[in-house]
């Protein structure tokens, strides 16, 4: 995977290029520069181990996280256990969210997004924390 050249220095300067790439749910990859994922595992471990919703995702998040460097030419090399789990092909796309990235195969990627986009969810249905937001 290629970092966009826009994130590259900004993940010098914040993670000296270092990331960690761990599973979503939804089959993707999270990538985040390592300050960030720090506070993510910290709030993960955390959560009560008693909970079994809790203990399901320190074993997937944490459990999957790997610590891996931007190179200098921001490429970064994505073990294959990460790549088959989320179903990588040749063609990827790379979601900025906030304080980190999702990487989706492509044709994954597109089918998700068109679903989520026909799907029949209204405003009501938003978190009570969303609910005063304008966008």
């Amino acid at each position: 995977m290629v970092m966009p050249t826009r994130y590259r220095e900004q993940i010098s300067e914040l993670a000296q290029g270092k990331l960690v790439v761990t599973v979503d749910r939804d089959q993707c990859l999270l990538i985040y520069p390592l300050p960030e994922w720090e506070q993510i595992e910290r709030k993960l471990m955390s959560l009560p181990s008693l909970n079994a919703t809790a203990r399901r995702l320190q074993r997937l998040m944490v459990g999957h996280a790997t610590d891996l460097p931007l190179d200098g030419h921001g490429r970064v090399l994505l073990p294959a256990e990460l790549r088959e789990f989320a179903k990588l092909g040749r063609h990827g796309m790379l979601i900025g969210q906030g304080n980190r990235f999702e990487l989706w195969d492509e044709a994954r990627w597109n089918e998700r997004r068109d679903a989520w986009l026909a799907s029949a969810e209204s405003p009501t249905d938003l978190p009570s924390e969303l609910e005063s937001l304008s966008l």
